[in-house]
């Protein structure tokens, strides 16, 4: 056995970095951006299924399709509101962050 003198070492954690408001801004502002590009993606989507009607006869392949195309703009829609509240959540976030700053020097300590 090794008998080392064994030191209480903290481990550093160089990747957990608290939030600032500025940092909460520029999230927002980069999934606000995303959110706008995917509504676009799902209107264009969108768009097309209805510019172009299934045409068939067999009521299975009505059915696949039509329950295809609305996973498709489903998922897209799905998409848009996520980073929209995501969005929307970091800014909430940062105004509660800049509440809490000035709280904090205003009050005596």
């Amino acid at each position: 056995m090794n008998n080392q003198d064994k030191t209480d070492t903290k481990p550093t954690n160089t990747t957990t970095q608290t939030p600032t408001p500025l940092r909460c801004l520029t999230g927002s502002l980069i999934s606000g951006g995303l959110a706008i590009a995917l509504y676009s993606l799902t209107a264009a989507i969108a768009q097309t299924f209805a510019a172009k009607p299934i045409h068939s006869d067999n009521p299975a392949v009505i059915n696949i399709a039509s329950a295809v195309r609305t996973l498709v703009v489903g998922m897209t829609a799905l998409g848009t509101g996520i980073f929209g509240l995501v969005a929307l959540g970091l800014i909430g976030l940062a105004i509660q962050i800049l509440i809490q700053q000035a709280t904090k020097k205003g009050s005596p300590s």
